[in-house]
């Protein structure tokens, strides 16, 4: 028998740590030629408050995401918005018992915390401008201890990839009304919940840029190309 190919998640490890230095370098060229298409905005509804022609014109209004208070996997109460403020956000859903889609998602998020560490020869500082957050969907089970010896065993920084639990409600809310998954109705409560692969990229001005398949590698490429992209829309912002 021949030899077995290669591991998936190898691939896509690779493909994600060969990725960003190279995307960081195509990025800051093309910038200057305007040949980059950026990450969209996401809309939440238009409003008919300008006439033109004698027909509504629709003001475009972008969605932005509240703060979120929680607690993350050290025991420290954080806000989306103040501790992380100037920060590009990673933002997916777990429980730490979950026995399918969640390691496979995890690992995902791992990689990207690889392909995004600083590299000292070339001394970038992308581990700095974006932050890994992993809310948990079953918080009363997911205590910061629970999740701390859950983020332990992948291998987690833990100053850059924050697993974060605290009130269910809120939680929710945020999942479905900030962030629109679609995840289906619910209020929160006991009988309430979650499960998607879905991972949501958020920019510093706390914009949604982009929604990815966790488990999908052409996605999950296309979200570290957007991370990059963003953190150079930042630098020409300035």
């Amino acid at each position: 028998m021949g030899k077995k190919g290669p591991n998936k998640k190898f691939l896509l490890g690779i493909a994600v740590a060969v990725l960003v230095p190279l995307f960081c370098y195509l990025v800051t060229n093309q910038f200057s030629k305007g040949a980059v298409k950026m990450p969209r905005y996401y809309v939440v509804e238009k409003v008919d408050s300008v006439v033109e022609k004698g027909k509504p014109a629709g003001d475009t209004i972008y969605h932005r995401t509240s703060d979120l208070v929680l607690t993350n996997q050290l025991g420290k109460r954080v806000s989306l918005d103040s501790d992380l403020k100037g920060k590009i956000l990673v933002v997916g859903f777990f429980f730490t018992n979950c026995p399918s889609i969640c390691p496979r998602l995890t690992g995902t998020m791992k990689l990207l915390q690889n392909g995004f560490k600083k590299d000292t020869k070339k001394e970038t500082q992308l581990d700095t401008v974006m932050q890994l957050i992993s809310i948990t969907v079953n918080p009363e089970r997911d205590t910061f201890p629970v999740m701390r010896a859950y983020a332990d065993r992948f291998g987690v920084n833990h100053d850059h990839w924050w697993f974060l639990t605290g009130d269910k409600k809120a939680i929710y809310n945020f999942a479905r009304n900030d962030l629109q998954l679609t995840v289906g109705p619910g209020d929160g409560g006991a009988d309430d919940f979650i499960h998607t692969e879905m991972i949501t990229l958020i920019d510093k001005d706390r914009y949604v840029r982009g929604y990815y398949n966790g488990l999908d590698s052409n996605d999950v490429n296309k979200c570290a190309e957007d991370i990059v992209l963003l953190t150079q829309e930042w630098k020409h912002k300035k």
